[in-house]
């Protein structure tokens, strides 16, 4: 066998190891402190998303002229597996799912399509076209308060932003709040009238004037110097004496108007603890920058900023990425370390040598530091899941290095001389080490086909632990034999002690007595398998687990057209609910066009009075009641900046009415359910317009054109930017303004306006028509449909996923029409799928390579029948811990695959080493159990030991290990049970049947010989 041949080599050259292992340990610390700390890894999913900007357009209007012409676009282009639109008035969003292949490509070829559509589509102002990923914009808040507006803008702009901005860790600050100034023209309608001049005369003339443009050169001149015409604006008064042509002759431009400098008429766009005036800080990092690196350099720049400038203002933070990054990798990282000394704990008690358990002891931190050599050159980063990947990996990483310094320690207890038992014993053992490695890997590369989002993310925590265990089993086969060789000391073995082995082999002894024994033992262990299911009602259910310490996200959608008193009258509502929940500490409300995203911090740690959950709950639970009085659309947690309604389902068809009626029958089902609550049909909003309709007669008999008329009436509610003044180096507006108040039907068909015959009133050529118009559409892959969202109190999403399919399957619903499951409910719904099938094929390909390793297809069936019933113990572990059953349990389910299985390799391997030496099936059995028990002990409670402290971890990232930890370890200890008693059962089993058919044929031989005979007589 190869492997023995290099171990022999080896065994001879000790120094190659030496010098290995210290290569592995300098080149590993550097790893480290080098490699990048950040939350998430940086992954781009395979998901588009498409803004659309528009003018002033209703959103029927949007539909007609922009959501469908991209739709077109997108059933055009190969790689969209799916999409859905919102349309708005004068906007339409689009989610596009790519495929898995060049979704990059995709992107910027849908891109270039919507770019070059753009001229031929109505009204579009702007496009914007990125692919989703883990990078956000914005990592660190904060803020500036505690002066007047004036001062905190000057201050943002002069001092704060190009100071930040300098530093080569940040890519951008974007500052909202701030003061700024307008040039506004306020016309007067009557002297308008009086000197018969338009609004388009002034504007014309004003744009005219304020011109810096090159006109030419003169080429015969040196240096072809170019001909400039500047006429700008350098102060107010330039422009009040603009000459304006009239019928009277030049006047200026004072003569008309009003024109003055002012404040701009702010926008609230955040609340500080329901004060508006502070400013927002939002900083993003540049590239190859991680946020850490930003935070400090920001943090000591902002120190320096406050040393240089002592004045009132104060600069704050409000949230800042980079400590959750360094409290998640601190707190995975100790848990690390207590698992590994709990390990070494476990390890010292069974093999109670100090030499053993340093050697073990030492494989350790090799096999981590070589997993970590390996992230760096794969250019990983120390992240959330990457550091749980190693986390999990240091309970397994031991489980190869003690099976084979148990096996060279045996020999070397039954007298082999020190090279001959490190051969013999590492040869005993290298089939079923090796075996297990590859079955524990090949579980989890299905891990991938999860979900784009979550199995592009999972895909680092399999390469982890991937990396990891092939780092123990390279220690395993070159740093624990040399070592053993003359440092592991084992004195002669002692006879006829009857211990736990001695019981352990009197136990399978009784099962091979009697057939009826082991089939009650099967039997026992299959009624409590189906029996275990009841409890599934008991454990809770989410998709994804929270991953914030002491502080939540909370997104507030708007319904379309919410004023702007209105807006700020509920984030002050959403600040009083927040002030009177005890442990948050304080909040800041964003206002992004339609939603606000509340940012709340909670008391630390050590002062809480109450876990965050409980804070979360009460949270959502006020927020969704301000639903009852205010415009509020939805209320969900953040997630990369989108809305999760806990239900969702989804309506669609063809007629629109049809689709209302099916909706309202679907949400009184739904409210008929007790725990369920806030049931909304979102039939799309709408509003009431006047639509003005055009008398053509009279405006062909007056030359009015529709474009006239549509002009002077937008200038009549609008104001109409028309440039630019720079005034103490920054640029303000110029906006025209008409002073008429016009707030009712016949206000605006009195107006006037000019004609070739003098003045005339609108009616002459406009009536106003009664109508209303759709705020929002909402599409899904170009057809139309209607959502209904409800919250949940009381409930998990387990119990209600079986309600609402049921209430689904009850549903009377006309041909062509479907109703759907979307939210976190459909998020669970699919992740229980792809989990079904993951751990289908990991099961495939578990056996395909034990079938291999042991050449046969019986050892392989009988080592499987311990993964179904493993689940009892996960589930009884969820019950017991109350974990929660989502993505990263169910992860943990399939990892238990691999896990698990070793323990049963470790026995058939040797039940069919000795068979082959001549032993019959029941000394095989008992000598084998004798044999492995204590590997297999030692194994499952340094892996268990390792795991402990994820399992038991609280603080930031807790949520994410503690269900994959609890279900390993609940998962192995039962499956360790059920290794050491049910194969053995089994095995028997199976041999019982073999012998069963053999006899059967041999009966059906003997039968034809003797009919043979018979008939020969």
């Amino acid at each position: 066998m190869g492997c023995i041949k290099v171990l022999r080599f080896l065994l001879k050259r000790k120094i190659i190891v030496g010098l290995f292992i210290t290569f592995i340990f300098g080149l590993g610390f550097y790893g480290v402190t080098n490699l990048d700390k950040e939350l998430f890894p940086s992954v781009t999913f395979n998901q588009t998303l498409i803004v659309i900007e528009t003018e002033e357009m209703p959103a029927e209007d949007v539909e007609q002229f922009v959501t469908i012409p991209v739709e077109h676009i997108l059933e055009s282009t190969k790689g969209v597996d799916s999409y859905e639109s919102t349309t708005s008035t004068n906007d339409t969003f689009f989610i596009v799912e790519l495929e898995n292949d060049n979704s990059n490509d995709v992107t910027k070829e849908i891109e270039n399509e919507i770019n070059g559509l753009t001229n031929e589509l109505h009204g579009v102002k702007n496009v914007t076209v990125m692919q989703a990923s883990t990078d956000g914009q914005y990592e660190l808040f904060m803020d500036i308060s505690g002066g007047t507006l004036q001062e905190m803008s000057e201050f943002a702009l002069d001092v704060v932003k190009p100071r930040l901005e300098a530093l080569k860790e940040v890519n951008e600050v974007a500052i909202s709040g701030l003061e700024e100034k307008e040039i506004t023209i306020t016309l007067e309608p009557k002297q308008l009238e009086t000197y018969e001049i338009t609004q388009e005369d002034i504007i014309s003339t004003i744009e005219q004037t304020n011109t810096n443009a090159s006109i030419g050169s003169l080429k015969n001149e040196k240096g072809d110097p170019t001909l400039r015409w500047n006429t700008t604006f350098s102060n107010i008064n330039d422009m009040k004496a603009i000459p304006i042509q009239t019928n009277e002759g030049m006047k200026k431009l004072s003569d008309f108007a009003t024109v003055k400098e002012e404040i701009s008429e702010q926008t609230n766009v955040a609340w500080k603890n329901g004060d508006p005036e502070f400013l927002l800080l939002q900083i993003g990092r540049s590239n190859d920058f991680t946020q850490i690196d930003m935070a400090e350099a920001v943090r000591a720049e902002v120190e320096k900023i406050e040393q240089e400038h002592d004045n009132h203002l104060q600069m704050d933070e409000i949230a800042a990425q980079a400590d959750y990054v360094t409290s998640a990798i601190d707190g995975v990282t100790s848990n690390i370390l207590i698992g590994g000394i709990i390990a070494i704990i476990v390890l010292l008690l069974f093999l109670r040598s100090f030499r053993a358990t340093f050697i073990i002891g030492l494989s350790i931190p090799a096999s981590v530091l070589l997993a970590v050599i390996t992230m760096t050159f794969l250019d990983y980063s120390f992240n959330l899941l990457s550091l749980v990947g190693l986390g999990l990996g240091i309970g397994m990483l031991v489980d190869a290095s003690i099976v084979v310094l148990e096996s060279i320690f045996k020999k070397k207890e039954e007298g082999y001389s020190n090279v001959e038992a490190v051969i013999s014993g590492t040869k005993e053992v290298v089939g079923a080490v090796i075996s297990s490695m590859l079955t524990t890997i090949v579980v989890f590369i299905p891990i991938v086909l999860l979900d784009d989002e979550i199995g592009k993310m999972m895909i680092v925590l399999t390469v982890v632990i991937a990396v990891t265990l092939i780092s123990s089993v390279v220690v395993a086969f070159t740093l624990i034999p040399v070592l053993s060789e003359n440092f592991l000391k084992a004195r002669p073995k002692k006879v006829g002690k009857l211990n736990l082995i001695g019981k352990y082999g009197s136990t399978i002894k009784w099962l091979t007595k009697k057939k009826r024994r082991r089939i009650g033992v099967i039997s026992l262990f299959i009624v409590l398998f189906f029996s275990s299911f009841l409890l599934l009602a008991k454990i809770p259910m989410t998709v994804m687990p929270d991953i914030l310490n002491r502080y939540a996200e909370v997104i507030v959608e708007l319904e379309p057209g919410v004023s702007t008193d209105d807006r700020a009258e509920i984030a002050l509502q959403m600040n009083e609910l927040l002030e009177e929940i005890p442990d948050v500490d304080n909040n800041v409300i964003l206002d992004n066009a339609g939603v606000f995203v509340a940012l709340i911090n909670m008391t630390p740690e050590e002062e809480k009075t109450m876990e965050q959950h409980e804070i979360n709950d009460q949270i959502l639970e006020r927020f969704r009641a301000l639903e009852a009085e205010f415009p509020i659309k939805s209320v969900g947690t953040s997630m990369e900046g989108t809305i999760n309604p806990p239900i969702g389902l989804r309506v669609s068809g063809d007629n629109f009415t049809t689709l209302q009626a099916i909706a309202k029958d679907v949400a009184e089902e739904l409210e008929k359910l007790d725990h369920i609550k806030s049931v909304t049909v979102q039939t799309g909003e709408s509003a009431d317009e006047f639509l003005i309709e055009l008398n053509e007669k009279n405006m062909n008999d007056d030359n009015i054109t529709a474009p006239y008329l549509y002009m002077n009436i937008s200038h009549m509610f609008a104001d109409t930017p028309i440039g630019e003044m720079v005034i103490d180096g920054n640029s303000v507006p110029i906006l025209v303004k008409n002073d008429r108040n016009i707030h009712e039907k016949q206000e605006l068909l009195d107006n006037k306006i000019m004609t070739v015959d003098g003045e005339k009133k609108l009616s002459n050529y406009i009536s106003l028509k009664e109508a209303s118009s759709q705020l929002q559409i909402d599409r899904s892959n170009g057809e139309r449909y209607i959502s209904i969202t409800a919250d949940s109190e009381g409930h998990d999403l387990g119990a209600m996923n079986r309600e609402i399919n049921k209430i689904m399957q009850d549903l009377e619903i006309d041909q062509g029409y479907a109703v759907s499951v979307t939210g976190d409910l459909e998020e669970q719904q699919k992740a229980a799928q792809d989990l079904v099938i993951i751990f289908a094929i990991s099961l495939f390909l578990v056996f395909v390579v034990m079938a291999i390793q042991f050449n046969s297809l019986k050892h392989p069936i009988i080592i499987l029948f311990i993964i179904p019933l493993s689940i009892t113990g996960v589930l009884i572990g969820l019950f017991i811990s109350q974990k929660e059953l989502n993505i990263m349990s169910g992860i943990g389910v399939i990892m238990l695959v691999g896990i698990v299985l070793n323990n049963g390799i470790l026995l058939i391997d040797r039940v069919r080493q000795l068979r082959n030496n001549g032993l019959d099936v029941n000394e095989a059995l008992v000598n084998a159990g004798k044999e492995r028990i204590r590997p297999i002990f030692m194994t499952t409670l340094t892996t268990v030991g390792g795991m402990l402290p994820l399992a038991l971890a609280t603080g930031t990232s807790s949520d994410y290990q503690s269900p994959l930890a609890v279900v390993i370890i609940s998962g192995l200890l039962f499956s360790t049970f059920i290794t050491l008693i049910l194969i053995p059962a089994i095995y028997l089993l199976f041999e019982d049947i073999g012998n069963g058919m053999k006899r059967i044929f041999r009966r059906k031989k003997s039968d034809g010989e003797t009919i043979k005979q018979v008939k020969a007589q």
